[in-house]
């Protein structure tokens, strides 16, 4: 039986498919290297895109992007708002991506680390983002927004992308019961933009 290679598991005997992307996100003319074995690497996926079009940093000075693949998120919200970014994966090739993109787009102090949701993460945070691994399984979702409170500051706000048809209800009623509040800020082809404050 042939394995088949995932985006959300880490990878890094697989062989190698380099590629690079010059997109304009949020006004900023970025670059990209992606590789094969990681999520949407031949372009950047509409969740995304949505998720930075309506993201709002509020007060926020720090940022965690949670299963960041190659860093298009937590790379361009660093980039555009000024943030410190921390991104993390379980995908040790994406990983290096995040890095050398990081390096390409002249971000210099994004931490950058191997964490299974947010086990190696200690610190808290003003503003978390993720485009959840959706082919991960509910219980990854939804330990990814589970774990989420109690790694941001009080005030702060996690905003996620994810798809109707992949459980977008599911996961506001998730974020809700964390939160005691979730708010639809964007709908877009399918796509829901997702946002919870910690108020306590």
């Amino acid at each position: 039986m042939v394995k088949t290679n995932m985006y959300y598991e880490d990878n890094r005997d697989l062989g190698h498919d380099l590629h690079q992307m010059n997109v304009e996100l949020l006004g900023l003319s970025m670059t990209f290297t992606t590789d094969a074995g990681v999520f949407s690497k031949s372009a950047i996926d509409y969740g995304s895109r949505v998720l930075l079009e309506n993201y709002e940093p509020e007060m926020a000075k720090s940022l965690l992007d949670v299963g960041c693949g190659y860093g298009t998120l937590g790379l361009t919200l660093s980039k555009k708002y000024e943030l410190d970014s921390t991104m993390v994966d379980v995908n040790t090739r994406a990983l290096d991506l995040t890095a050398l993109n990081a390096q390409k787009n002249g971000i210099q102090h994004a931490k950058i680390f191997k964490s299974n949701m947010y086990d190696e993460v200690s610190d808290c945070y003003d503003s978390i983002v993720s485009n959840p691994p959706i082919r991960a399984g509910k219980a990854v979702v939804h330990g990814i927004l589970e774990g989420s409170f109690q790694h941001l500051n009080v005030n702060g706000h996690l905003t996620v992308v994810i798809q109707k048809k992949q459980g977008a209800p599911s996961a506001q009623k998730k974020m809700q019961e964390v939160f005691g509040n979730c708010e639809v800020i964007a709908k877009d082809k399918g796509y829901f933009i997702l946002r919870s404050y910690k108020t306590n």
